[in-house]
């Protein structure tokens, strides 16, 4: 049954009425976030823009606000990013997940440098490397005042319980975007767009959604219609393959060998254990070297398409001229500095495991 003043007319004064309740409560309620500027404060600049939208993408806002400070305190401006070492960014991404976003990070920020300054339009933020439609369309809207239709994941569901568009994930995309494209205003979009974002993050929210205190709660057709928490509908995730792979903690001196992983693919880049080359299509194959290993536990750890259970195998001081050569190009990192290596989440789980592990033994 659909509760009175619960309709969403296509008239100009209809979608205008939508952008003006929401506007009117971000300016009241709009969340304080370190890479946000207030309503009636100058814009925010670009490259904060851009950087907290990049960290953002599958990542909560607590997770994403350490890491934003500490790149600011590294990299300041764009142009410092851009001149940064590869091996430092990737490592103080660790820890963030998807790692293509810090290679791609780097890409645009050297694309920038190289250009002077970031494109002030949609069309010319989608040039640079690694920015897709969202994240064109968040800088252009909050950095650059530009009108852009931005959705993500919370405009994503607000739109699709205001007009009770019940087509299943992903299909219903195109039909959500044309939605918000039709409330998006010509003026205060990044306001809009940010307005948005915070609505669904604290009040039109994936279960229990607090529809009384919503501002489009009189617009809202999924309200209306008495049930806005089954929307988005989304389509049945399908089971994830389970891979099985080994790590190897090898030790000398009070040292651990490290690798570097390959510049692209899974965790491309970053510093790890040696591994016996598990990956999202296949398990592991084997061990680096002909020597006594011992167990030291299991790791498990989810990534987007597959679950991984990493078996870690110990073995202490190897014989000098025991690895094989591309083992004697690692790096040989100090026990007591783990932390600063940078390892990604994976693999920091080992290490834990098997610090944990060697404490219990001389303990």
């Amino acid at each position: 049954m659909q509760a009175s003043g619960a309709t969403l007319s296509s008239s100009a004064d209809s979608k205008a009425a939508v952008s003006d309740a929401l506007l009117a409560w971000y300016d009241t309620h709009a969340r304080r976030l370190p890479w946000r500027k207030l309503p009636g404060e100058e814009r925010q600049h670009p490259y904060r823009v851009w950087l907290s939208e990049v960290m953002l993408q599958q990542t909560t806002v607590a997770a994403v606000g350490p890491y934003y400070a500490r790149f600011l305190a590294h990299w300041p401006r764009v142009e410092d990013l851009a001149a940064a070492e590869d091996a430092d960014v990737m490592a103080a991404w660790a820890g963030l997940g998807y790692y293509a976003r810090a290679r791609n990070l780097l890409a645009c920020a050297r694309e920038v440098a190289r250009l002077g300054a970031f494109p002030s339009t949609e069309q010319g933020l989608r040039q640079l490397p690694g920015l897709g439609d969202y994240t064109a369309a968040a800088v252009a809207a909050i950095a650059f005042d530009q009108r852009a239709v931005v959705v993500d994941a919370n405009v994503e569901r607000v739109v699709a319980r205001l007009f009770a568009i019940d087509t299943p994930l992903p299909a219903a995309r195109p039909a959500i975007r044309a939605a918000t494209d039709r409330i998006t205003p010509d003026r205060r979009a990044g306001d809009f767009a940010q307005g948005m974002m915070d609505l669904g993050a604290t009040i039109c929210t994936v279960k229990a959604p607090r529809c009384l205190l919503c501002p489009l709660r009189p617009h809202c057709i999924g309200y209306g219609q008495g049930e806005p928490e089954r929307l988005p509908v989304k389509a049945a995730k399908k089971a994830k393959p389970v891979r099985k792979g080994r790590a190897f903690w090898i030790e000398r001196d009070g040292c651990v060998l490290l690798v570097r992983r390959e510049g692209k693919g899974m965790l491309g880049g970053m510093r790890a254990l040696p591994d016996d080359g598990w990956s999202a299509r296949m398990d592991g194959l084997g061990a680096p070297m002909d020597t006594a290993w011992r167990s030291g536990g299991v790791v498990r750890h989810g990534f987007t398409h597959f679950d991984l259970e990493l078996q870690l195998m110990l073995c202490g001081s190897p014989e000098i001229g025991s690895l094989p050569r591309e083992l004697e190009l690692g790096e040989w990192w100090p026990l007591s500095n783990i932390e600063a290596a940078g390892l990604p989440t994976v693999f920091a789980k080992a290490a834990r495991l098997a610090l944990a592990e060697r404490q219990g033994r001389e303990g």
